[in-house]
């Protein structure tokens, strides 16, 4: 039986770091925090989770001295998931924080949920469409997800997105270009699908 793919979990100070590693462990992976470059020495796939604002977020990569090399991975092709924030950051932009670059791996900017009947943030459980690709791999048309954010990216390739969610307009709840994975969505907090979606993640590597 071959050794689990480990995982690296970017330690940055933002992101519920605990609940996302339990939730690869019990995918079948192997978590293992990166809180430097030197720990992604080895790895098969770099994990970058994310609560909080933009800014903030921008802001510890970078003091930490992960923003290059995270930057660098995502742009090498090689295996990476992000979540929520993870995901937002891969952008150019984000009109959360105005001025402060994201990591410009993807064209495109992130805007806020249109002012409306509907509640900001976006949180609970809502239903993904128009799934494609290996992460969705063996799930119905239609399947649920836990989200909570208030702002969504918008990419300029709409041919990297991976599925779609409606919450007042609809918006990319996904992407993939080619290895890089990420997800507006917390998989963590998702139960089943969560998990059988980080199976799937670690069935790629």
């Amino acid at each position: 039986m071959s050794a689990p793919k480990r995982l690296g979990v970017v330690d940055y100070g933002s992101g519920n770091l605990r609940s996302v590693c339990k939730a690869l462990e019990a995918a079948g992976g192997s978590a293992v925090l990166v809180d430097c470059a030197e720990k992604m020495d080895g790895l098969d796939a770099l994990v970058v989770p994310g609560v909080g604002a933009f800014a903030h977020c921008a802001g510890n990569l970078r003091a930490t001295g992960l923003w290059e090399p995270v930057r660098g991975w995502a742009l090498s092709g090689r295996p990476y998931l992000g979540i929520c924030l993870g995901y937002q950051l891969l952008f150019e932009s984000s009109e959360e924080s105005p001025g402060v670059e994201g990591l410009g791996v993807l064209e495109g900017r992130v805007v806020r949920f249109p002012a409306g009947s509907l509640k900001v943030p976006h949180m609970g459980w809502n239903t993904l469409e128009s799934t494609r690709g290996p992460l969705y791999g063996g799930f119905p048309a239609a399947i649920a997800m836990y989200f909570v954010h208030s702002f969504y990216p918008v990419p300029a390739d709409t041919s990297i997105v991976s599925s779609t969610c409606r919450y007042g307009v609809e918006f990319a709840a996904s992407v993939q270009k080619g290895a890089l994975h990420a997800v507006q969505f917390h998989p963590e907090k998702s139960q089943a699908a969560g998990l059988a979606l980080l199976r799937n993640f670690i069935a790629t590597l």
